[in-house]
């Protein structure tokens, strides 16, 4: 009766290990992939630009945010499964978003995002002017 019960916890726990393994990420035991990640370059330059927000907002909630390294590189990891709005950022440069990116379960999205100096200023119209119609 002893053998019995050992042999069922033993096949139990050979039956979770293996399910389990189907979530982890080869090479990181512990860790499914479920991440987006990327590299940020100036437009004009091409090199990598450090210290740009990026942030991810899943219906116009914001999720989370990263800093790019010295590299350029970000990434998030363990977000939600789910469509996401990326915002990058960065004191300059033109703001960039991508829309519709596709968070899926042991998938990794890799970006690759280009930005450009924004002008000294921007031109919007005063909101002294009127036009006449007639």
């Amino acid at each position: 009766m002893k053998q019995k019960i050992l042999l069922l916890i033993a096949i139990c726990t050979i039956g979770c290990l293996q399910s389990r393994a189907a979530d982890i990420e080869p090479g990181n035991p512990g860790k499914s992939i479920n991440e987006v990640a990327g590299n940020i370059y100036d437009g004009d330059s091409k090199k990598a630009l450090r210290e740009v927000t990026v942030t991810a907002y899943s219906a116009n909630k914001k999720e989370k945010f990263v800093i790019t390294d010295e590299f350029g590189r970000f990434e998030f990891d363990e977000l939600k499964t789910g469509i996401y709005k990326l915002v990058f950022e960065k004191e300059g440069y033109r703001k960039v978003i991508r829309e519709k990116v596709s968070v899926k379960t042991d998938e990794t999205f890799q970006m690759r995002i280009e930005m450009i100096e924004a002008d000294g200023f921007d031109l919007m119209p005063s909101p002294f002017q009127f036009f006449d119609t007639k």
